[in-house]
Order: structure tokens, then C-alpha cells, then sequence
């Protein structure tokens, strides 16, 4: 049953998710999802509805507020689902939301799926194969996004996994698909990749995902030979690691070193640990689902690595780098060693300077720059 009050979207907040004007905690897609979706969860069992990719909360919430009970939603960025947790609170929600991982517990027999269409086709596969493994056979995903993020490709991955797909008509730049009849589920597996002679595995979503990307080839070429650290109470840090490929890397070429992966993506830290295994490090790489370095005391490491993401979801930002450069300046002791890879026209030399320490480059290709910046 819905609730006569209309729910307050407004009162939604990314916190403590990166925040500016650019950036919001719910869109139109949103709202055609809710829209589109409203009869089937009406008639939803409880505990049946699931909300995935739900960035700060807009769906499970609303449909919370629409009277549904233990709604399940998953939201891979750990900022945004402590903001979930959060907007759950400050609407009186908590107690009709349960925040899960994405795995089949989290989609078992779900008979509608409220989803987010990820940009990332193999993070759609993922999720697909998931559902149409667990969910109830007549589930329905309720999937949505901005045109301009959404291609004929994602209709044809959906089919892979569920026989009947229909499309709705588009309002205010948004549109949503609809997967029935699911067939042919099964349980997501890391992609396997390799440059040299290291392995990369990469689960749907990892940046990059099993391969190099150029940035990270450049910053892995110009390490240091003997970089400080490397004991269990002051590991090689690789922070923001995505797939964990530069966390491997130094495990390997120091074999007696420890190293500390951090990671806020759920889908990135699944990875870094599949890569680290595939690599037979895993012993002494420590991978951690954390927002920045949060995890780590102040003044305790002598080196981080770090190629620092520029996107929160689909806009583009500087605000995640400045966050990155300030924790990891919190984490540094003095004299220790920031090694960072960034886009030359992001123009971060300044940042870093400001926010870590004396800032040098070394090295820069036609569209990277690597830079040491030494903790004051």
C-alpha cells in the first residue's frame, strides 16, 4: 500500500559520501524506477523487494516508505551505503531496510529487483547472473537509468539471463528496462588478465578492469627501487586499489614485505583479493573495504601508492582526490612517501604540495604524470 504522503526526495543526502552541486543523491531515474515499479511492489510479499546500485538510498527508501518491509538494497561505494544508513535514519526507515552484500543471500527469492544500471557492462553480468540464480522464477527487474548513460548493449546483456525484455517510454532523460523469465543464472567469477608476469582478476565494476590501465602501468614502471616500509606494523600501502594490481605488484617484486590494500568498492576489494591469490601473496597483502585510509593510524605509514579515482558515480570530480590526498597525509609520518599517478590535465601538483608536502615529478607520458610528494 502507498503512502499518502509523497516521499521526500529533498531530504536525501550523499553525506557522508563526497558532496557539491554537481553532485546529488537522487535523479529522474529514480523516480521513473519508483514510477514503473509501483504495482509490482504493491503486490510484493515481505522481504521481497531488493535494491541494487541504489547510490544513497532513493529506492529501497521510497519503497519503505510506500509501505514496504525488509527491503534488501546493496550499494557497492562503502560512502554510499553509510549514507544509506543514514537517510534511513534521519527518515525513520532503519527498521524497514536491511543493507546486504551482493551475493545470493542478498537476491534470494526477490520477486522485484529495483536496480540502477551500473555503466559498466560486466557489472551488469554480474548482477544479472546473480539474480536470475536466486531470485524467485517470477521475479522482475525494474532496471533504469539516464539515456545518456545507457546503450542498446545493456538490453543484450539482460538477455543473457532472463528470456523477456521490455523497454518503457523515456521521461526526463531516464528510461527503464524490464528483465523477466530468468534462465541461466550463476554466480559471478572474476575476469583473469595478465601483463608480465603479473596476474589481475577483476569481478564486474573494478576499474580497468583485468588489465593495466595506463595510469597504473605508468606509476607500477616507476616505483622505487627500495621504497621505506614494508613490516606488518608499517606495510607498502596501496590506497584507492582497485583491482589490487599495484598491491600485488609490490608484494612480488619485495618478497619480504607486507602490504596494506584499502578500497571503498565492494566489487574492488573482491578483486584485489582474487588478484592477490592468483599471484600466491595473499599472505601478505591485507586488503580492507574502508572510505579513504580510515582503518590506519596517523603518522604510521612511510609509503602509499595511490592513482586516485576522478569519478562519483557518473560526474566527473576533484573533490575524491582532495579527500584521498588529505587522509593520506594524515596517514603519512613525516618524511614519509606519497607516490601518485594522475591525469596531467587535472593539474594536482598544487593539491598536493598543499595538502601532503614537497611535491616532484617522476615521470609523464602524453596524458599521465607520476609524482612523489614527501610528507612535511
Amino acid at each position: 500500500m502507498s503512502s499518502p504522503t509523497p516521499f521526500p526526495f529533498d531530504r536525501l543526502s550523499r553525506r557522508p559520501d563526497v558532496e557539491g552541486p554537481d553532485l546529488v543523491a537522487s535523479d529522474a531515474a529514480d523516480r521513473l524506477i519508483l514510477d514503473e515499479s509501483a504495482g509490482l511492489r504493491a503486490d510484493a510479499p515481505t522481504g521481497s523487494i531488493v535494491a541494487i546500485g541504489d547510490t544513497h538510498g532513493a529506492l529501497a527508501l521510497a519503497a519503505a516508505h510506500d509501505g514496504a518491509r525488509d527491503v534488501r538494497v546493496h550499494q557497492d561505494a562503502l560512502a554510499g551505503e553509510r549514507a544509506i544508513s543514514r537517510n534511513a535514519e534521519e527518515l525513520g526507515l532503519s527498521d524497514r531496510i536491511r543493507v546486504v552484500g551482493l551475493d545470493a543471500d542478498a537476491v534470494s527469492d526477490a520477486r522485484v529487483v529495483l536496480l540502477r544500471l551500473p555503466r559498466a557492462l560486466d557489472a551488469l553480468r554480474d548482477v544479472a547472473a546473480l539474480v536470475a540464480a536466486h531470485a524467485s522464477p517470477d521475479v522482475v527487474v525494474v532496471a533504469g537509468g539516464r539515456l545518456k548513460h545507457m546503450t542498446l548493449a545493456m538490453n543484450d546483456v539482460l538477455g543473457e539471463h532472463f528470456g523477456r525484455i521490455d523497454v518503457s517510454h523515456a521521461r526526463q532523460k531516464s528510461r527503464v528496462l524490464f528483465a523477466r523469465d530468468p534462465r541461466a543464472g550463476h554466480e559471478p567469477a572474476p575476469a583473469a588478465g595478465r601483463e608480465g608476469d603479473l596476474e589481475i582478476r577483476a569481478f564486474g565494476g573494478a576499474f580497468a578492469g583485468a588489465r593495466l590501465d595506463n595510469g597504473t602501468r605508468l606509476l607500477i614502471a616507476h616505483l622505487p627501487e627500495d621504497p621505506a616500509g614494508g613490516s606488518p606494523e608499517d606495510p607498502l600501502i596501496d590506497m584507492a586499489c582497485g583491482t589490487g594490481a599495484v598491491a600485488a605488484h609490490l608484494a612480488t617484486r619485495h618478497p619480504a614485505a607486507y602490504v596494506y590494500a584499502s578500497d571503498q568498492s565492494a566489487a574492488a576489494v573482491a578483486s584485489a583479493r582474487a588478484t592477490a591469490a592468483a599471484n600466491g601473496v595473499e599472505g601478505r597483502v591485507e586488503v580492507a573495504r574502508d572510505d579513504l585510509l580510515a582503518g590506519r593510524p596517523a603518522a604510521s605509514a612511510s609509503f602509499i601508492a595511490l592513482n586516485p579515482p576522478f569519478h562519483s558515480g557518473a560526474a566527473l570530480t576533484e573533490r575524491l582526490a582532495f579527500r584521498l590526498f588529505a587522509d593520506a597525509a594524515r596517514v603519512l609520518r613525516p618524511g614519509g612517501e606519497l607516490w601518485c599517478v594522475w591525469n596531467s590535465g587535472m593539474r594536482y601538483r598544487g593539491d598536493l604540495e598543499r595538502l601532503v608536502g614537497p611535491t616532484r615529478q617522476v615521470a609523464r607520458d602524453a596524458k599521465f604524470t607520476v609524482t612523489v610528494s614527501t610528507r612535511r
